[in-house]
């Protein structure tokens, strides 16, 4: 298995654990359930930290990529955008991971102002799923020979 092949194998954990993670955060917040919160709170958390191997790991998928038979200027430009996208959700990723991490402890100290730790919470996981969404798009408009290929060198 190549980066590239383990880049499309493990990116899609953080998209989806995310979105897992911000609606089990919203019905945890609603039905005012602390323990529900902090399995929610965990969720985004792991899956947040999902998104650094899988942002890793696609510096060493472009390298792959790059290097195909029919790999386009169309599609440098298209894995040049995915890549920006990627970058600027980073920035997101560190900070749910932190929020998630500041959130359960004050869930779990049962601080008064974990209801609001909460409600920021659920924002920014929102916010950053509205950014997951472009980044993986621009992903999934990339072709992926690389699979093909290595699946043919099998056979």
């Amino acid at each position: 298995m190549n980066e590239a092949h383990f880049h499309l194998l493990i990116n899609h954990f953080p998209i989806i654990g995310i979105i897992i993670g911000s609606i089990s955060l919203l019905v945890a917040f609603i039905l005012k359930s602390s323990t529900a919160k902090k399995m929610a709170l965990w969720i985004l958390f792991f899956s947040s930290v999902l998104s650094i191997p899988t942002f890793a790991s696609g510096e060493g998928a472009e390298e792959v990529v790059e290097h195909l038979p029919n790999f386009t200027k169309q599609s440098h430009h298209l894995l040049h955008e995915h890549e920006e996208k990627a970058e600027f959700f980073m920035t997101f990723s560190w900070i749910l991971i932190f929020l998630s991490i500041i959130t359960l402890f004050l869930e779990w100290k049962k601080n008064k102002i974990a209801k609001y730790a909460v409600v920021v919470t659920i924002i920014f996981s929102i916010v950053s799923i509205v950014i997951l969404k472009e980044v993986g798009t621009s992903g999934g408009e990339i072709s992926h020979p690389e699979i093909i290929q290595k699946h043919n060198d099998k056979n």
